[in-house]
């Protein structure tokens, strides 16, 4: 079926405290999603920043960002005093992330709130045990790598002394015991965020909204995973790489991209059955409803630069482990919802291997119109695209739609005038003609980022490839997600048959946890999965999915795509019939109780009727006004292009 969705890091939200994060905000934005018709919200990873603040660089593939734990959440909880984190400085642009002060205030915080949880040991304490044992076989390896990282100042694990940089048994007991503290800190830290993450999620799976979460393929070399697990890469006998990972020169840079990550020792991945990724992709399957794995072609080849090389000039491509991976990833994790990300320098053998695996690629407009990229048109134009796909308009490593048309050659721009068929002077109203593209296409789903619908410029970029000290940093003011700002969006979705169809079927009673799952986190929610999904998957799915589920593998086995199974829904209109009887049966049952002689509860149930009514009604007369409003703006555009034409021909006349 037919979907979209809204780009945009958790880190971009409007929260008070310095960075987006998982207070009310991310609700408020998810019910801005759900009110505009959109059914994903595609994020950046939720991994740990390390130096430089990407979210691609994380101290670990399996922690979260302790940015992202709500402050207000804590407060709730009499961890933390509001007073203390009204009086801490994390920056005076509510529209920019100041990383430096976020590191000096945002631990500081982090640590009263452990201490008063340590202190009291209330109900919760337990569920923190449970985590602790569930987790255990990365939790301990992160933690303590995070407390010797602050034992020794900050410092790479490759150059700390030799004991415990190779782990010798003695001097991880010594440190297990000497930093035992600042240890189950940390161990704290992930069970607060994997709690207020999963609140989040349950949230939005309720209200019919999909989360896409993002895999790098890469992890960073300062990391616990390299620190803990130097079997997985390409080291050499004192643990220092050999070789590390990056892009050749291309058109975007004349030496490359060096992007410095450990590459992976494919021949070990294989002895082990590819056990690492499985644990990897299960846990990420946890999290999220859908996966987007970063720079998909890696795994049919990938371009090894050696280590002590200061450019990408001199590497050379190298085979990956191809389908053998996902055949052993779909043995071990049953389906897979997926999303590759095939952009950059593409060959046979890596468009062979997505059509192998079946899941839907990504196809970015910006790349259609680029005459660097001879493949642009081929590989990235509306009219090439097959159904199994998801079109954006950019993603976060390109320039917002607006500032891309301050910095194109007007050949450029002259490209995209002549795909639509007429010339458009204003390039705010080109803003809208190339979203209703994306949106028009054959794509299963379109992906926008949040920038674009809002028409910022490139003040709004989240990132600028080889470039450090400004990335990673915009943010939406308390004020941009205004009902004008979803108008655009909501039309058209809408327009373009890609609006979600409201269900009415009763909710799903959770299903109960399997002992088999390994994720055990303390707030996840489980509910009935589509047949042929194992125990591992653990999301919450919207009301009424396991109604469907023998459609879906009908659907599955007729070469229906992941897509086709998220989203098959009932008839909105039916919906709308259902909404009126279930109105008119509770005014029934007021009438009855009146009847009764119990008048108090029959004043309350006809109050709780006509508010639902009231509600119901405001909800169909706002989506009018909406549908209106946005047909007034296009046709306001539509007939700015008509007058420059007509005033030209007059010209011509």
């Amino acid at each position: 079926m037919r979907a979209s969705g809204v780009l945009l890091p958790v880190s971009s939200l409007s929260s008070k405290y310095g960075i987006g994060c998982f207070s009310k905000e991310a609700y408020q934005f998810v019910d801005f999603l759900k009110k505009n018709g959109q059914s994903y919200w595609q994020i950046l990873p939720l991994g740990q920043t390390s130096y430089g603040d990407s979210p691609y660089q994380s101290f670990s593939t399996f922690a979260g960002n302790p940015y992202f734990i709500s402050l207000e959440k804590l407060i709730s909880k009499g961890l933390l005093r509001k007073k203390d984190c009204d009086a801490c400085d994390f920056g005076s642009d509510p529209a920019d992330v100041d990383y430096g002060k976020m590191y000096r205030v945002r631990y500081r915080l982090l640590k009263k709130a452990f201490q008063q949880f340590y202190d009291i040991k209330d109900a919760e304490f337990v569920k923190f045990l449970a985590f602790q044992e569930q987790e255990a076989d990365w939790l301990l390896d992160y933690a303590l790598f995070m407390a010797l990282k602050d034992h020794f100042k900050g410092k790479s694990w490759v150059e700390w002394p030799d004991d415990i940089r190779l782990r010798e048994p003695e001097a991880l007991k010594n440190y297990e015991e000497t930093l035992k503290d600042q240890i189950l800190f940390y161990e704290y830290v992930q069970y607060e965020f994997f709690s207020q993450w999963e609140e989040l999620k349950s949230y939005a799976n309720k209200l019919g909204v999909q989360m896409i979460g993002d895999i790098p393929i890469y992890v960073a070399l300062d990391s616990a995973d390299a620190w803990a697990q130097p079997k997985l890469f390409q080291f050499d006998k004192d643990r220092r790489p050999v070789t590390v990972a990056g892009c050749p020169p291309d058109g975007f840079s004349a030496t490359g991209q060096l992007w410095g990550n450990p590459l992976y020792d494919w021949e070990y991945h294989k002895k082990t059955g590819y056990a690492w990724w499985i644990r990897r992709v299960g846990a990420c399957r946890r999290m999220y409803d859908v996966i987007r794995i970063d720079h998909f072609r890696g795994f049919d080849e990938y371009y090894s630069i050696p280590a002590k090389d200061q450019t990408a000039e001199f590497g050379k491509w190298e085979k990956g482990p191809g389908i053998e991976l996902f055949h052993a990833l779909n043995k071990a994790l049953g389906e897979l919802n997926i999303i590759v990300e095939d952009l950059g320098y593409i060959t046979d053998s890596v468009r062979e291997l997505v059509r192998a695996v079946g899941f839907p690629n990504m196809k970015v407009l910006e790349f259609a119109f680029d005459a660097r990229d001879s493949s642009g048109p081929r590989d990235y134009l509306p009219y090439n695209y097959d159904k199994n796909c998801v079109v954006y308009t950019g993603t976060h490593d390109n320039e917002t739609l607006r500032g891309w048309f301050d910095s194109i050659p007007k050949a450029d721009y002259g490209m995209i005038e002549r795909y639509l068929g007429h010339k458009v002077e204003d390039k705010d109203e080109m803003v809208a003609h190339v979203i209703r593209l994306a949106q028009a296409s054959s794509a299963n789903l379109c992906i926008i980022p949040m920038q674009d619908y809002l028409g910022l410029d490139n003040r709004a970029r989240i990132n600028e490839p080889s470039t450090l000290g400004k990335n990673w940093r915009w943010r939406l003011l308390p004020n941009q997600l205004t009902p004008q700002a979803g108008l655009l969006m909501k039309k058209l979705t809408k327009t373009y048959g890609r609006l979600p169809i409201v269900r009415t079927e009763a909710k799903v009673q959770p299903a109960n946890k399997t002992a088999d799952e390994s994720s055990g986190r303390t707030a996840e929610k489980n509910v009935e999965e589509p047949s042929g999904r194992t125990a591992e998957k653990n999301v919450n799915e919207p009301a009424g999915r396991t109604a469907e589920k023998n459609e879906n593998k009908n659907t599955e086995q007729n070469g229906g795509t992941a897509f086709d199974t998220a989203n098959k829904h009932v008839q909105k209109d039916t919906a709308h019939a259902e909404d009126k009887k279930t109105i008119f049966e509770d005014m029934e049952k007021a009438a009855a109780q009146a009847v009764g002689k119990d008048f108090g509860k029959a004043a309350s149930a006809a109050g709780k009727v006509i508010g639902q009514a009231a509600g119901a009604a405001l909800e169909m007369v706002s989506d009018k006004v909406a549908d209106a409003a946005a047909e007034f703006m296009f046709r306001k555009a539509a007939g700015k292009d008509s007058r420059k034409d007509s005033e030209k021909k007059a010209e011509r006349k």
